[in-house]
């Protein structure tokens, strides 16, 4: 039989002796209540409490507190300064190249296109002071002063003639460097930086390997001996990207001719850029010359034309301009 929904309930008449028993009972919790909630407020103001409240001891029965090891992020690693994506362009150039080792490669994205004995390690005579040029722009300002030191004039040529105590500022000691490639340039600016010749080669070989340049390593500050002193022209469109992302020497290397005041009794100075392709090869806006009778002629050469930058570096050349000329050439020819 279905019970219904709601279900009559007689209400019977609690007697008084109960009544007062119920309210005795409430009485006396509503008491402990009281006293326990005055207990609780002392733990949790310990300012206003004359003792320390004590600590219950752990039972068997609470849960372990688990522990969370957070990993901090590690760093975060550069993108490389040069990459090869897939097969080199195929290329066989007729007459061959002199250079014994040639790069060409995509000044934007750092795409290797083109390369012929491009990790081998070859001198690299004044093609050094690109480096020397990078750290003088990460360690001085350009209108700090240089205060030119005895030794200057024991340099070997080529040198530009700077004479012990005078006071250059770096933006001119560049210029020297970059366009005339002076040797007494870079001892200086490598002395200041460096503290030390030895100091500032220290410096060349970590940057170097920051740089991940693997197959090069310094001797000196301007590539005038060649001794332990080399590069291959992988490393060398690697570090010439680097460089060309710094807008002060981007603009130096692509100046072919500065006037610069000096200190009497000179007066003032004119620097002809060396690197000819500034005005014989549309679009050509750097690098740097180099030669020396081990490494022969040397020469990093950057160029844009319609939106399209080139970086070419031949090593070891009877001829580097033609070299680089016809390595740019097959370049702005590749279908982008």
């Amino acid at each position: 039989m279905p019970l219904p929904v709601l279900e009559r309930v007689e209400r019977r008449r609690v007697r008084y002796w109960r009544r007062r028993a119920v309210a005795a009972t409430l009485t006396g919790l509503l008491a402990t209540g009281g006293a326990l909630a005055w207990q609780l407020r002392s733990e949790e103001s310990p300012a206003k409490s004359t003792k320390p409240a004590a600590q219950s001891p752990p039972t068997s029965a609470s849960a372990p507190t688990a522990t969370v090891e957070v990993t901090p992020p590690g760093p975060t690693e550069e993108p490389a300064l040069l990459v090869r994506q897939g097969a080199l362009a195929s290329h066989t150039f007729t007459p061959p190249l002199g250079a014994n080792g040639a790069i060409l490669v995509d000044g934007t994205t750092g795409t290797v296109l083109w390369g012929r004995n491009a990790h081998e390690r070859l001198p690299i005579a004044s093609t050094t002071k690109i480096m020397t040029a990078v750290l003088t722009l990460e360690h001085l300002r350009l209108e700090d002063e240089v205060v030119i030191r005895r030794g200057i004039r024991l340099v070997e040529p080529f040198r530009e003639g700077l004479r012990p105590g005078e006071r250059i500022p770096v933006r001119k000691l560049l210029y020297g460097l970059l366009l005339f490639s002076g040797n007494d340039d870079a001892l200086a600016l490598g002395q200041e930086v460096g503290g030390t010749n030895r100091g500032f080669v220290r410096l060349m070989n970590a940057k170097a390997r920051e740089l991940g340049l693997e197959d090069t390593q310094y001797s000196n500050s301007s590539g005038v001996v060649d001794e332990d002193n080399w590069s291959s022209a992988w490393d060398l469109a690697a570090l010439t990207r680097y460089a060309l992302e710094k807008p002060n020497f981007r603009a130096i290397v692509a100046t072919r001719i500065k006037r610069v005041t000096w200190p009497a009794p000179t007066y003032a100075k004119v620097y002809v850029n060396k690197n000819h392709l500034l005005t014989t090869y549309a679009g050509a806006d750097g690098v740097k010359t180099g030669w020396t009778t081990k490494a022969n002629h040397c020469l990093v050469a950057s160029a844009r034309r319609h939106g399209i930058h080139l970086i070419a570096v031949v090593l070891g050349s009877p001829n580097a301009y033609r070299d680089a000329r016809r390595v740019l050439d097959f370049g702005f020819r590749i279908p982008s």
